[in-house]
């Protein structure tokens, strides 16, 4: 007789679970496509990206951030706006999630029913006013100077066996004799104060640090910023980063311009090793 009341009781409890708590909407997102803005201002490059995340807003109202692709219920029905964020995990960081500041978000006005599904595969492009500086290793001289203290150089190659874009990618030798590299870009006039954003396609067997220099009629100020961690010769692949610079540049008030800077030692128990790179942007308003 005691295991029928019981019995009975969880049954009531888990009826009065489903009575107060309504079936929910499901919303399904796919991966992130980057399209080409036919309203830009400025040349942007080859449409890479690493949108791994997505923020989500219904009827402005924030849900969640999420990993895409992704299912996950909505308590709500009926007529909806949807709002889906790019988002990147900053300075490759990923428990820093961040909506990236230069792209579009996506956004539907729908109809959410309860127990169905509603999948999206959202698109984003760059907004039409941001502006680049590129170094694709597709134009005849490389914009990155190797500094004199460098033992080995940044020049272009075009293995088939590692090449994803265009023509050319560019390439630094390590070993033991040519150990050293440190190369650095174009002056660039940078706003302080506002996003600004370090873009790199990388494939890299060792350790590479990126950097800013501010550069004044006084100083040259090195701000050494994230590591891109070397990757296994057997598993290297191509990965891209999305390096937050506004602090940098906001820390240096007396910089008239600036420098992206890169240095990289043979990493250590390693006789030869490589640093590949590609669709290296740095981006602002």
């Amino acid at each position: 007789m005691k295991n029928v009341i019981f019995l009975f009781g969880i049954s009531f409890l888990f009826a009065g679970c489903i009575k107060n708590n309504p079936e929910p909407s499901w919303l399904a997102v796919n991966s992130w496509v980057l399209e080409a803005n036919p309203d830009s201002q400025y040349p942007v490059g080859e449409l890479t990206h690493n949108f791994s995340d997505a923020w989500v807003f219904v009827d402005d109202q924030v849900i969640g951030v999420f990993e895409v692709p992704f299912k996950i219920p909505i308590l709500k029905e009926g007529p909806v706006n949807i709002k889906i964020y790019p988002t990147v995990r900053n300075n490759g960081i990923a428990g820093t999630k961040k909506i990236y500041p230069f792209v579009e978000f996506y956004e539907i006005n729908t109809t959410l029913t309860p127990n169905e599904t509603l999948t999206l595969n959202p698109t984003t492009r760059y907004k039409s006013f941001t502006q680049f500086w590129l170094e694709e290793f597709e134009d005849a001289a490389i914009k990155i100077q190797n500094d004199p203290v460098s033992s080995t150089n940044l020049i272009k190659g075009n293995d088939p066996n590692i090449l994803q874009w265009g023509n050319f990618y560019g390439e630094v030798s390590l070993n033991e004799i040519d150990s050293v590299w440190v190369g650095y870009s174009e002056s660039m006039v940078l706003p302080k104060g506002k996003e600004v954003y370090l873009e790199i396609d990388y494939y890299n067997t060792n350790n590479v640090i990126t950097g800013v220099l501010g550069i004044s009629s006084t100083e040259i100020k090195n701000n050494r910023h994230i590591r891109l961690n070397d990757q296994d010769p057997a598993d290297v692949k191509w990965k891209k980063i999305y390096i937050d610079l506004k602090e940098i540049i906001s820390n240096s008030p007396n910089a008239e311009y600036f420098k992206q800077s890169f240095e990289a030692f043979l990493d250590e128990g390693k006789s030869s090793s490589f640093i590949i790179f590609d669709n290296i942007k740095v981006v602002r308003f």
